[in-house]
């Protein structure tokens, strides 16, 4: 059974296509467009799941939300291909960093975002929540200093899951050159072949 990527574009669900080209399994893309004016995912996508969010993959004959849940599946389901290290410290970092993607850096992201639609209303935020976003960045940076990967010496699913928050936060949150190990390991991220092919299957991706 072929694997079905619904895809909205300029999302999340660009890790679940770069998952499924590192593992080299076949699978089909179903696009999905933001509104141009509101970047809102269309109705279309509501009748593939009642959220109308991205991603959504159709796998082995069950409909799985939540990137983090899909990346585990499909990782489990390679025979651990990409997932947690043997080394305990690093299985550890593996699973910590599975979750802090979505679960810590992507607030604040989601909240500058809100902030900058607000405009004049929304200015005297910006500092503060800027500033929660720095203190990520700040860590991370450290931790990418002592390694080449967030679990550790070998590339897995959780530098996949840590792609779409530095990714944002390099196009909106004040990532730059003054935090080298974080863009260091951004430009090897998108310098994988099958990174490059993920983007060649999903079409246009405001943050490579």
């Amino acid at each position: 059974m072929t694997i079905i990527v619904h895809h909205l574009n300029n999302s999340r669900s660009q890790r679940i296509l770069w998952l499924l080209e590192e593992l080299g399994e076949p699978y089909e893309v179903r696009r999905y467009e933001r509104d141009a004016k509101t970047m809102r995912a269309p109705a279309s996508l509501r009748a593939v799941h009642p959220l109308g969010r991205s991603p959504v993959v159709d796998v082995d004959g069950h409909r799985l939300i939540e990137t983090g849940a899909i990346m585990d599946y499909l990782v489990a389901r390679s025979g651990n291909r990409f997932g947690a290290p043997a080394e305990a410290g690093d299985a550890i970092r593996y699973r910590q960093y599975m979750h802090y993607a979505e679960g810590s850096m992507m607030p604040p992201l989601l909240a500058l975002l809100v902030v900058g639609k607000l405009g004049l209303l929304g200015r005297p935020a910006r500092p503060t929540v800027q500033k929660m976003l720095d203190d990520h960045l700040d860590w991370l940076e450290t931790e990418l200093a002592s390694r080449p990967y967030f679990a550790g010496d070998a590339f897995t699913a959780a530098d996949m899951m840590m792609s779409f928050p530095l990714e944002a936060s390099r196009a909106r949150g004040g990532l730059d050159d003054s935090r080298p190990h974080l863009i260091r390991w951004l430009k090897e991220m998108h310098d994988r072949p099958a990174y490059q092919a993920a983007l060649a299957a999903g079409g246009p991706y405001a943050y490579a």
